[in-house]
């Protein structure tokens, strides 16, 4: 069916190919849960992100390995400043200065996050095109959380910023 493949593996990321019934391509790769496919289209030179619900498969993605793809980079503006973050029980409200950037190019801002959810530490991504955002961090993990702030524009991501998570 007709779908988004995405710079990334979640629809924080920015729209990188339309996918159309018909096309076809090759899986690369996979999230950790196998719900976003790394595919490579055969109608783009790139491969990009795609949900393992908009396509058909042959075969199990579960065998496929786990990839962590790079993001376009973009050096036409800087990463936030500023970051913050405060916690209230499960709630880290993640707080940064705006960084200015044209209309036009200007696509907000995204976290991604590792963070504990029933007793697993689970990468997630978020986008908002505000200066703050509040994500569930439950306790109970083995590991720490983390997260790390993009500023975002049409051409790509700016530095990462880590947050210093609370």
């Amino acid at each position: 069916m007709q779908a988004n493949c995405r710079y990334g593996p979640g629809t924080a990321y920015l729209y990188a190919h339309g996918v159309y019934e018909g096309d076809t391509g090759e899986i690369w790769g996979r999230n950790w849960n196998s719900e976003w496919l790394w595919v490579r289209p055969d109608n783009i030179h790139y491969s990009c992100w795609i949900h393992n619900s908009t396509i058909e498969v042959e075969g199990d993605v579960n065998t496929v390995t786990v990839y962590q793809s790079r993001l376009p980079w973009s050096e036409l503006y800087g990463p936030p400043d500023w970051v913050r973050a405060s916690r209230q029980g499960d709630q880290v409200t993640i707080t940064w200065a705006e960084v200015w950037m044209t209309e036009d190019d200007f696509r907000g801002y995204m976290v991604e996050a590792n963070v504990c959810r029933n007793g697993l530490l689970i990468p997630l991504a978020f986008q908002t095109n505000g200066t703050s955002i509040t994500i569930v961090d439950e306790a109970g993990c083995d590991q720490a959380s983390s997260a790390k702030l993009y500023a975002v524009e049409k051409h790509g991501y700016t530095e990462w910023i880590p947050v210093p998570w609370p």
